[in-house]
């Protein structure tokens, strides 16, 4: 004889197989993601980022460089690296602390000496630049929003604008073959200077979201920096170390 189970009991054993399946797939997404950003908000990101960075030299020692030997301020323009990471302070206001180098390297020679045997004497020009700041950030529009209780997507696009300030590190430095004026001689010397000094900056950029945890970002940054010269360099006794950058890099947020 053939036993058939009640319907009730067939409906009520789907139902629960049902239910228990429901339950069971958000929470396995989720661990699949980490938190996904399902179920809070993110509390900050970390980038890295490249581009270039035009140094202003504007101080009288590059003007004494680019007269005298056959460079010009756009020698002075360096590729950029650094990082940054934000903490949130509000929902449209981070904190952002960054750290970058900028370095540029220029082959030159005196654009109106020869040496005795009618060859060029030839240097090479350095500048290094290493800003360390803590900056506001501000969102022009939310980064994001949530979904009920669980879920938060982010913005497609976020502009952003924001202020800081810190410490820059330089290096300028000046090696090869120089004139002695003295007595007209040809010299190999290394000259340099380096020294910490304040920094202020400025930038504009913009976020484009990758999906809930990864960013595209672009940020265009205008920094203030001035410092005195080493004893090495006579004459001039300040370096302008301003500069204008624009970089583009990753990040992820957590």
């Amino acid at each position: 004889m053939i036993y058939a189970a009640p319907l009730w009991r067939v409906t009520r054993g789907g139902g629960m197989l049902l239910a228990a399946s429901l339950l069971l797939a958000p929470g396995a997404h989720g661990q699949a993601t980490g938190d996904g950003f399902l179920f809070r908000q993110p509390s900050g990101s970390l980038r890295i980022w490249s581009g270039y960075d035009r140094a202003l030299a504007n101080s009288p020692i590059f003007k004494f460089v680019t007269d005298t030997f056959t460079l010009s301020k756009r020698s002075f323009g360096a590729f950029a690296i650094g990082g940054d990471l934000s903490i949130r302070l509000a929902p449209r206001l981070d904190v952002m602390v960054s750290a970058a180098w900028a370095g540029s390297r220029a082959g030159s020679e005196y654009r109106n000496w020869m040496d005795n045997n009618n060859q060029p004497i030839q240097q090479t020009t350095s500048l290094e630049r290493v800003p360390l700041t803590v900056s506001l950030k501000w969102y022009l529009v939310s980064p994001g929003h949530s979904i009920g209780h669980f879920a938060w997507v982010p913005s497609t696009f976020a502009p952003f604008v924001g202020v800081g300030g810190g410490l820059m590190w330089y290096r300028f430095r000046q090696y090869g073959d120089f004139i002695d004026f003295t007595d007209s001689t040809v010299v190999s010397d290394d000259l340099e200077s380096d020294n910490w000094t304040g920094t202020l900056n400025a930038f504009a950029g913009l976020d484009v979201a990758l999906g809930p945890r990864y960013i595209l970002t672009g940020r265009a940054q205008y920094a203030w920096a001035k410092s005195h010269l080493g004893s090495d360099f006579v004459g001039p006794n300040s370096v302008d170390l301003s500069g204008l950058s624009v970089t583009v890099g990753v990040g992820v947020r957590f």
